[in-house]
């Protein structure tokens, strides 16, 4: 088998984890910076997926698919 060798993940990203699993347990609001890097980091990762694969409408359709034909009004 194969292993496939991941790069390390930065500290201010695990940071940023941790606090957000901290808020999540306790409760308590996430600090507001660390909050504004995570949506950041969010937003960059689906900026690069939308430039390697375009837009990918997969949902509506594949409901369409499972609910079947709507009965007329």
């Amino acid at each position: 088998m194969e292993t496939i060798d991941f790069p390390e993940v930065p500290v201010e990203v695990l940071s940023d984890a941790q606090a957000v699993v901290d808020s999540l347990m306790t409760g308590k609001p996430l600090e507001p910076e660390t909050y504004r890097r995570v949506r950041e980091r969010g937003r960059q990762i689906t900026e690069q997926l939308r430039q390697k694969y375009g837009e990918l409408d997969v949902g509506v359709p594949a409901i369409r698919e499972l609910r079947g034909e709507l009965p007329e009004a």
